[in-house]
Parts: structure tokens; sequence; C-alpha cells
């Protein structure tokens, strides 16, 4: 990989997201030899991928060049890989590229989407926890209404123009309330021949209310906004199959779709090497202690989605949001500065900043730890957050001025199909 050899400790970081580059920033300026591998050259703000889904946001805007962050840091090193394998009899980890030593190994991989076995619905819908997914997602929506123009068949365009998203948190209910507000204010103009009036938004969740990890007030009032919308919302029910075109569920209702989107789960990366039975927890996460190291090593250490620290308040580990990530990159950065001068570690203790959603044009709720918000002044502070936690200026700058634009012109610039997408639709003998 021709990263030059140091008499400081190599730290090699697995992935280039909240949770590395948190610790690579913690790092900067220390005595240490830093390298972060990744499979993309970026960094991805994902709360806001619904939003390249929709047209409201070019992918640009939520992407950072991961050497861009990296620029001034001395002894900070960026490699475009993919790990393989990691070899911890030999503190190795190989990669497409080569294979590397390291002193200390952080797993950062985040998580993807979870399936749960569902090998037909894993074929058959869509997910959205890339740049590239959301883009696939963006073309899929523009294709379906432009042949909804061109076919005959009833159903065949009613199942083009029917959207169903499986999953009702803060995914699933931020999606649905884009695609009712392109519904209302976008597709009668840009398809004045298509009678949109008939385009269905459904977001079906399987307990008893949606956002279930926040406050029961926020749950109702999302779901009141979203029915003001016109997004019928369907509780306790399950998509048990879907063959491309027809969802079934555990009940009587069958929906009618040509676009399933599955944002009901999510499950950790995990790695070649870490994969035994007695590391991995449910979803595939390692288990961590409060010092953020796998269980059984002393050098090995994971971060974010793919770390399940266990505690009296977080039995099945933190959320796998940005938060936490971000936060234990931190501590993490701390604690590898104290080991290198013999002292005593700090053990992780999570402050939890709250949680939001956004519905639509000011429709949001937010659960803060001194206070509870829906309406307009959840929307404005929903704004602030992710403005502030965007990386570079640049990017700010882009996503505020699309956001006036859109609440100004009640318009999504970037409905563009950049690049054609045609699922290949697997049924199930």
């Amino acid at each position: 990989m021709n990263i030059p050899q140091s008499s400081f400790p190599r730290v090699v970081i697995i992935g280039g997201g909240f949770g590395g580059i948190s610790l690579a920033k913690k790092l900067r300026n220390k005595e240490f030899q830093v390298v972060l591998l990744d499979k993309h050259n970026y960094h991805t703000f994902q709360p806001l991928l619904y939003q390249v889904s929709t047209g409201g946001l070019e992918p640009d805007s939520i992407a950072y060049p991961i050497r861009k962050v990296i620029h001034d840091f001395p002894n900070t090193y960026f490699r475009l890989a993919e790990v393989l394998a990691i070899d911890t009899d030999t503190n190795m980890v190989k990669t497409n590229i080569g294979a590397l030593k390291f002193d200390y190994l952080v797993v950062a991989t985040g998580s993807t989407t979870n399936f749960f076995g569902n090998k037909a619905i894993e074929a058959n819908s869509m997910s959205m926890k890339s740049i590239p997914e959301s883009l696939n997602l963006r073309s899929l929506i523009l294709e379906n209404f432009e042949q909804a123009l061109l076919t005959d068949d009833l159903h065949e365009r009613e199942a083009l123009m029917n959207f169903v998203i499986v999953g009702g948190g803060p995914t699933g209910v931020e999606l649905a309330g884009a695609l009712a507000e392109i519904k209302k204010g976008i597709l009668p103009k840009d398809y004045p021949d298509l009678d949109t009036r008939r385009a269905q938004i459904n977001l079906v969740q399987g307990g008893d209310r949606i956002l279930p990890a926040m406050s029961e007030i926020a749950s109702k009032k999302a779901e009141q906004f979203l029915e003001s919308l016109g997004v019928n919302v369907w509780k306790n029910v399950r998509v048990n199959d879907y063959d491309g075109m027809v969802a079934t569920t555990n009940t009587d209702t069958v929906f009618r779709t040509a676009t399933l989107v599955w944002a009901a789960g999510v499950q950790a990366v995990s790695v070649n090497g870490l994969d035994a039975k007695e590391l991995l927890c449910r979803g595939n996460r390692l288990k961590v202690d409060e010092f953020h190291k796998v269980a059984g090593f002393e050098h090995v250490f994971a971060l974010g989605d793919v770390a399940q620290m266990e505690s009296e308040l977080y039995p099945h580990g933190h959320p796998m949001m940005a938060q936490p990530a971000i936060q234990q990159g931190e501590n993490l950065g701390k604690n590898l500065i104290r080991m290198s001068e013999d002292k005593s570690l700090i053990p992780f203790k999570y402050y939890d900043k709250g949680s939001m959603a956004t519905v639509g044009r000011n429709k949001a709720v937010a659960d803060l730890p001194k206070f509870k918000s829906q309406g307009i002044f959840a929307w404005f502070i929903w704004m602030f957050v992710h403005l502030y936690f965007l990386i570079g200026f640049r990017n700010r700058v882009v996503v505020f001025i699309n956001w006036v634009y859109n609440y100004i012109k009640f318009d999504r610039e970037a409905r563009l199909i950049i690049r054609p997408f045609k699922k290949k639709y697997q049924v199930n003998s």
C-alpha cells in the first residue's frame, strides 16, 4: 500500500463513516500513524440520503471527499480499498490492494440493510443505505412515472404509481413525507396528462406505532402529519413477500406496486476474521466492552453501528445512529492517547442528544433532552442540526440554498434520470 514506516504505532481504521472520521480527527497531531481504509473515497451524510432519492438534493451535497477531510492531518493516510479479511494472529489487514500490518485496529464498517433472510424481498425491493442506492431509487421512481404514461394496462399503471415503504422508523417516515410532497406539488406539473391523484404512498409498520424509538406524542403527531399529506399508514402489518409487482402481507392486505422500499431493519457489516459466533451479537454486531475493545482482544476495537456495547441503559447496545458513532470515535481517540501514555482508560458514556424526524414542509417531531417539540419549530431544529453536522462549508451552503429554494418554489430541481435503472425481478418458485 506504500504506507511509509514510522516510529509511531499504526492505527488502521476500517470505514470512513461517522465513527471512523471522528476517531481520525481526534488523533490529529498525535503520535500515531493513522491509515483510513474505505471502499469509497467519500464520507456520506446518511441522514439525508432520502432527499437524494426524492430529487431534493444532488449526491455531492451530502458527500465529502475523505482525502479533503484529512489533507492537513500529519501522519494520516487514506487508501481506497475493500477489506477482505483480518488476521488477528499476525496483526494484518488483507485488502484487494494488498496487506497492511497494524498495531491497533478499529472496525467502523457501519451497517447495511437487513432483509431478515427474505431472498425475494432482497432481490426485488429497493434499499437506501448508500448514494448509489439512492440514485437508483430516484431513477426508478421517475422511470415508473414515464412508463405509466405509456401503458394502457390500468393495473400496471396503478402499480407504477404506487409506492410501498416498509419500516416506520425515521428513514421510512421521512421518505414517505417527501414522496407525498412530490405527489402534491410536483407530479401534477410534470405529468399534466397523467392522473397523478391516483398515486398512492403507503407506509407499512410491523408494530403498533411509527417512530417506535421516539416518544408516543412524537409518533402520534408524525402519523397525523403523514395522514394530512395523504400517506396511508398501515400499522401491525408485515410484508412477507414481494415479486416486483405484488407485495403480500401477514393480513389480507395486498399491495400492487412497482416500487417497494425496504427500510425495516439494518445489520452490521461484518468482516472476515472477526465473524466467529462468540464475537457476534444480534444483527452481526461485534461485542465490545466499555472501552470499545472487541471481546477477547486488547488491540482490536469497534465503533458505531458495528459495535454492541451492552449496559444497563442500553442492554442491546447503543442506537445505530450518527451520534453514538461520533461520540465513540472521540472517546476511543482519547483512550488510544491515554494507552500510549500508560494512563487508565475512560469508560464510554453515551450522551443522548435526542431524536428527530421530518415529515415535510413545516412538519417535524423532535425529542430533545430537555423538551419535546412538534411542527414548524421542530422542523427548524431538524434543519439546523443537519446543517451543523454536514462536513464542509460548501455542502452546508448548497444544502441550505436548496432547502430555501424548495421551500419558496415548492420544487425539487434534482429530479433527473442521470443513469437509467431497471430491476431484474426474481419470483419465488
